[in-house]
């Protein structure tokens, strides 16, 4: 018989379609990173707990920007100041949809890769993620602007560290009390766009 899991009946109980809404939560409390009249880039924002919270912030001064694989119907009422793009960050035509609806004051990525259960692979496609994200960050943020982005432990992080060090003036990594127990994901926030 499976344990229930505490943030995701939680999730469902504050009306979020995932426990992931804790994670970002626990960011915002410590480190204020949503702030209103941001426009927000949320990457991997299927199914849409930190787009829903963000826009909770945002109370309709400013927007959201969500792109997943994953189509997502679940804004269909936010009256323009959430707009989602179904498609990979991995592809020009999404990319460019992406820039043309910046630039943005901070970009949030949550996106994980499909995993095959092999650590080793599993962090290499997550760490592709990331640095598909840094671009993006080139391409669309603005100066001062913030990044939370979500890597793989297992290995190749401390060079992915590095280049958000030589990015940002500030860098922060965070292990929130909501991700699952043994899960091997950690975020760095990146605070001040040089």
């Amino acid at each position: 018989m499976r344990r229930k899991d505490y943030y995701a009946e939680l999730a469902k109980k504050k009306g979020y379609p995932a426990r992931s809404v804790f994670k970002l939560q626990e960011m915002q409390k410590r480190f204020r990173i949503v702030k209103p009249g941001f426009r927000i880039l949320d990457i991997g924002s299927s199914p849409g707990s930190w787009s829903q919270f963000c826009l909770e912030i945002l109370s309709g001064r400013g927007k959201v920007v969500g792109v997943d694989l994953i189509k997502q119907a679940l804004f269909l009422k936010s009256k323009g100041n959430y707009h989602f793009i179904e498609g990979s960050i991995f592809l020009s035509n999404i990319e460019r949809r992406i820039v043309d609806l910046g630039p943005y004051d901070l970009i949030l990525s949550d996106a994980a890769p499909a995993t095959s259960g092999n650590r080793t692979v599993d962090t290499q496609a997550s760490l592709n993620i990331g640095y598909k994200v840094l671009q993006i960050v080139e391409l669309s943020l603005v100066r001062g602007g913030g990044l939370v982005v979500k890597i793989f432990q297992g290995g190749g992080e401390g060079e992915y560290l590095k280049n958000l060090r030589r990015k940002f003036e500030k860098v922060r990594i965070f292990k929130p009390q909501a991700s699952r127990k043994g899960s091997k994901e950690v975020f760095f926030l990146g605070f001040g766009l040089k």
